[in-house]
């Protein structure tokens, strides 16, 4: 009779990301056409002025300008510097690795967060050239700018890629800690966002339009998620 060693462990695995939500289709229509109809309804009221600005758009700039000390102004500088260049795009790759199961589905949610990016920045800087909007003064910048004003870059940026890293997270997480990202990461997109006028290169109706429109790409692209990750990357 042979003595038996001890009965190997088995492999430990992966664990597996959070169940998907389930879409809902005709509320993610409405909250894309509610969007796309404020957007429209700011980009009209910019347009009709020839980016003439409210006189609470005016009004906020001047506030800002008188209440720029610091460390305020550099705190501002340093968060709206976030809303642009590689911070978006790496939080866009992390969103993909999140969502997506083993390698393959990794690399295919990598492609597609990012992919809805770019194309917000695309159809953001097509905007900005069509509408043309002028931006606040030069000598009332507290920061670098360029281009036109409307929509903002930065709060489209910020929010859309917010949108999608909550999306990975929610893909990964318990949903007790994907709401808590949702709240950190809608509150630095908002954060961004301010920061534009409050640097004095962005009209406050700016900001608006480019939160209206990440919403609505937003929207769009939750509609389009379950054609673009089919199993076996679904959890």
């Amino acid at each position: 009779m042979t003595a038996s060693g001890p009965e190997p462990r088995p492999a430990a695995e992966e664990p597996r990301p959070a169940p998907v939500p389930r879409r809902d289709t005709a509320a993610l229509l409405t909250v894309a056409a509610a969007c796309a109809a404020l957007f429209a309804a700011t980009a009209v009221a910019v347009s009709v002025r020839h980016g003439v600005p409210l006189a609470a758009e005016q009004a906020a700039v001047r506030w800002s300008a008188a209440h720029r000390g610091e460390p305020a102004r550099s705190m501002a500088g340093a968060l709206t510097a976030t809303g642009s260049g590689p911070v978006p795009y790496l939080m866009a790759v992390l969103a993909g690795l999140l969502a997506g199961w083993r390698a393959r589905g990794r690399l295919r949610a990598v492609c597609c967060a990012v992919g809805v990016l770019a194309a917000g920045q695309a159809i953001r800087y097509g905007l900005m050239e069509l509408l043309a909007r002028p931006r606040p003064p030069a000598a009332d910048w507290t920061g670098p700018a360029s281009g036109y004003a409307f929509p903002s870059g930065h709060a489209t940026t910020s929010a859309l890629v917010a949108g999608i890293l909550a999306w990975g997270i929610a893909r990964r997480a318990r949903p007790a800690m994907a709401r808590t990202w949702c709240v950190v990461l809608a509150l630095w997109a908002a954060g961004v966002g301010l920061t534009r006028v409050y640097l004095g290169v962005h009209w406050s109706g700016d900001v608006l339009g480019g939160w209206f429109l990440a919403a609505g790409l937003l929207a769009l692209a939750l509609l389009l998620e379950p054609f673009a990750l089919r199993r076996p990357d679904r959890a």
